[in-house]
């Protein structure tokens, strides 16, 4: 599985556990060292970092949590596993927004434990890959991909190491940000490029008619089954299937679709026999999968079985100048199919287009250069020729709102608005740091070392 054994730190303080979780662990290629204290970790991790921590939250000297807390405020390279009772799932969802790999339920299952571990093993391995090149090499764009700004970079490296694997893929991201071009490059670049690519949207089924469509039926399966239909996954036999939105599917499906994972045969609605399969799952989703967990609309087991390497693509105001490449490339290739004679965009437009914060990502990119070139003629895109919001800057309300929320006759400065943010997120969250990070969707070593600037510019 693993090339050299890799480090574990084990922090549980009952020893009738941790010996049961060493028995668990004794076949592994890994190295474990156990300790029952959080002050005992703490001194472990400095003296012999770990690659993998499996962290209790209920420690006798102080919460797990604050253990968590730490190795980001030190930025320490440990791939967290946080080990919770069952009553506190809510507490592993923030613990997994500060920067946990994953979580496990206790009491802790041998296979449960062993699957997360081969998944984080997995995932440190294509990380290690990634950041092996990420800083001595510039990776031209993956198939169906557009810019080289630094977070498709990684994204990039993610997709060329990952696609040689049968492992399956589970992409996060906005609406728009690209999660199908995602998994048809992971196909692409596999060994089983040469097999189907099936993509399955399961927001856009109805319910009833979802377990056909995966499964598949036979003649008689069920009211209306007038003739044998092959599913999604028999479609896919020798490829690849693309589930986008998984986290649309129903509860009752989810088990089954376990099912499929766990054996790889399937069953077709109405049969009695079972067939064998053999398809690489490729998943997707907007939303957050722990949110899901959380809210028991999503199986906690099922997102362990497809949660082993993690893709998440980067909404598009974030990824730079990318925006007017894509826009670029989009004006020519649609100019090409509707017989215009664009070439390009006008600077003034390039400003407006850069300044705007896409909420719709590159789907909503898309449209606005398709209305534009589709309506107008010429070979250069104007602001002029922008539809609506794009043809006034001030309904951009990520850039406008932020300004006259703050000082409405002049422009604030961007720490001002920053500290701003900052100190109000964490009087909000009644001087909870950990908190204010979650809810910033940052690292709460960034909001400490804010703190500490401002303490010593006031000093």
């Amino acid at each position: 599985m693993v090339d050299k054994k890799l480090k574990v730190l084990l922090v549980e303080d009952t020893a009738s556990l941790a010996a049961l979780y060493q028995a668990y662990l004794q076949d592994e290629p890994l190295s474990l060292t156990v300790v029952q204290t959080g002050q005992q970790a703490l001194a472990h991790i400095r003296h012999q970092a770990p690659d993998i921590l499996l962290l209790d939250l209920n420690l006798p000297d102080m919460p797990g949590m604050d253990i968590l807390q730490w190795l980001h405020q030190e930025r320490m390279a440990i791939t967290t596993i946080v080990l919770t009772a069952h009553g506190s799932v809510s507490l592993a969802v923030e613990a997994m927004r500060l920067g946990a790999h994953d979580f496990i339920n206790k009491p802790v299952e041998i296979e449960r434990l062993k699957v997360t571990l081969h998944n984080t093993m997995k995932f440190r391995q294509l990380n290690q890959l990634v950041d092996s090149y990420r800083h001595d090499v510039t990776l031209a764009p993956i198939h169906g991909f557009i810019g080289n700004s630094l977070p498709m970079q990684k994204v990039y490296n993610l997709i060329s190491n990952a696609a040689p694997s049968s492992a399956t893929v589970f992409i996060t991201g906005e609406s728009g940000t690209g999660k199908e071009v995602c998994a048809e490059a992971l196909h692409q670049l596999s060994h089983a490029n040469e097999g189907p690519f099936i993509a399955l949207n399961c927001a856009a089924i109805p319910k009833e008619l979802m377990e056909s469509e995966l499964f598949g039926h036979i003649k008689g399966g069920f009211s209306g089954a007038l003739y044998d239909r092959e599913g999604a996954i028999v479609r896919a036999n020798g490829g690849t299937l693309f589930m986008d939105e998984i986290c649309e599917m129903d509860l009752e499906l989810q088990s089954k679709l376990l099912r499929f994972l766990q054996s790889g045969q399937i069953q077709p609605v109405g049969s009695s026999q079972q067939l064998k399969v053999a398809v690489r799952i490729i998943c997707a989703t907007n939303r957050d999968p722990l949110v899901e967990i959380e809210q028991g609309r999503f199986r906690e087991d099922l997102y362990y079985r497809l949660h082993v390497i993690p893709i998440h693509l980067p909404p598009l105001r974030e990824r730079g100048a990318d925006v007017l490449s894509i826009a670029t490339a989009l004006v020519r290739q649609t100019a090409r199919e509707e017989g215009k004679q664009f070439v390009g965009l006008s600077e003034a437009t390039k400003n407006r287009l850069h300044a705007y914060h896409w909420p719709g990502n590159v789907r909503q990119l898309q449209n606005v250069i398709r209305n534009a070139v589709v309506l107008h003629q010429g070979e250069w895109i104007t602001v002029d020729m922008l539809p609506a919001p794009l043809d006034n800057l001030h309904h951009d309300r990520g850039a406008s709102e932020a300004i006259e929320n703050n000082h409405p006759t002049s422009i604030v400065p961007l720490a001002v608005v920053e500290r701003q943010a900052i100190e109000k997120a964490i009087s909000h969250c009644q001087g909870n740091v950990a908190r204010a990070a979650a809810l910033l969707e940052v690292s709460p070593s960034t909001i400490y070392r804010k703190l500490q600037q401002w303490e010593q510019h006031h000093e």
